[in-house]
């Protein structure tokens, strides 16, 4: 559904030695790749052989045991990773996040069991933790096929529960960091549920960087049922908290609010989420130029209407329409539509805004 291209990268023919020996260095490496069935120049060839160059210089770095160890574990696990989602790829994906502690009878299981289940009769695929409570529940709703188990090595919770254990799409992880960049870097939309420390720690961190731009947009809905179906106003107090403690000291921006939303019910968080990709596809920077990459395209008027309720968001000029891909876009996503504009680069709360106006519009050409 998204991605993350950075600015696009010119072939080079040759490679700079970075220091004496590492021309040399260099060719011995391009003739390994030559023998992996890798051309080495080729911009896929020469990311690879940079990853194999930063491994050698560990050595000429003197790094210890213990951070090869990090840097090998590190690159095993993403690898591995992506390898598992990578048959996976054209079908949307939601991570579910939650307590491991709710158990089975808990108004927030059954939730959570109910909206997993929609999500995925909607063709979505969900990705939780492997662990009991909400990580089940999410496994339980959308049944074994259309699930994914991102599992964390714990002293105290190493087993997988009973729906996800054995399958081919249970992933087990030594790092935090490689397992929370795999949710981000393969989830479409996020979905939280009441929990501790680690759920807090999920949403923030979702919420951190869609703000700050460093992941693309997507949408965050938080579930609990309404206290008179069993839940205990988990999310209105920590809305409440957002805005009193965050919002009111103007730490962040009124705008970054409409980063998530808060639900007492599983099929107006469905929608939501489903309402989001209604016609908006993906999103890549080119420069400073942003592209968002949509379904169909939007009458001149609501183009003219976006330029101006969104001036935030454009450093110059105005909102412009493309058919098909833009010259550095390399052919990819040809049968989309491109709205196109030169950013600020900030105020990814105002983008969500613009989104939601975009999937809103009607669609008749009426202008």
């Amino acid at each position: 559904m998204t991605d993350t291209p950075t600015t696009p990268e010119t072939p080079t023919h040759q490679t700079t030695p970075a220091r004496t020996g590492d021309a040399e260095t260099i060719a011995l490496m391009d003739r390994l790749l030559e023998d992996a069935g890798v051309r080495p120049n080729t911009l896929q060839g020469k990311r690879i052989r940079s990853i194999l160059h930063t491994a050698l210089k560990l050595q000429a770095d003197e790094a210890t045991t213990g951070e090869v160890k990090l840097i090998s574990q590190s690159l095993k696990e993403l690898r591995y990773a992506l390898k598992v989602f990578r048959p996976y790829k054209d079908t949307p994906k939601i991570s579910i996040f939650g307590s491991a502690r709710t158990p089975e009878t808990h108004p927030d299981y059954l939730s959570a069991v109910d909206f997993a289940k929609k999500m995925a009769s909607s063709g979505w695929m969900v990705i939780t933790g492997a662990g009991d409570g909400i990580m089940r529940a999410g496994h339980h709703g959308a049944d074994r096929q259309a699930s994914f188990g991102v599992s964390i090595q714990l002293p105290f919770e190493t087993n997988a529960n009973d729906i996800i254990e054995g399958d081919s799409k249970l992933i087990n992880f030594r790092y935090f960091f490689t397992r929370k960049l795999t949710f981000m870097w393969q989830s479409a939309a996020v979905a939280l549920f009441p929990g501790g420390f680690g759920t807090q720690d999920e949403g923030f961190e979702a919420l951190t960087l869609i703000q700050t731009g460093k992941a693309p947009l997507v949408p965050i809905v938080l579930i609990e049922p309404k206290p008179e179906d069993g839940g205990a106003g988990y999310w209105t107090h920590w809305d409440n908290y957002v805005k009193k403690s965050l919002l009111n000291h103007g730490w962040i921006s009124p705008e970054d609010l409409s980063l998530y939303a808060i639900f007492n019910d599983t099929q107006s968080a469905v929608e939501h989420v489903l309402q989001f990709y209604r016609n908006y596809h993906s999103q890549r920077f080119i420069r400073d130029r942003f592209v968002l990459r949509l379904h169909r395209p939007l009458t001149q008027l609501q183009l003219e209407t976006l330029s101006k309720e969104f001036t935030g968001l454009i450093a110059e000029g105005t909102i412009e329409q493309h058919q098909g891909p833009l010259p550095e876009e390399r052919g990819e996503y040809p049968d989309l539509v491109r709205l196109h504009w030169h950013s600020t680069k900030r105020a990814y709360g105002q983008l969500r805004q613009l989104i939601d106006r975009a999937n809103a519009f009607d669609q008749v050409n009426t202008a």
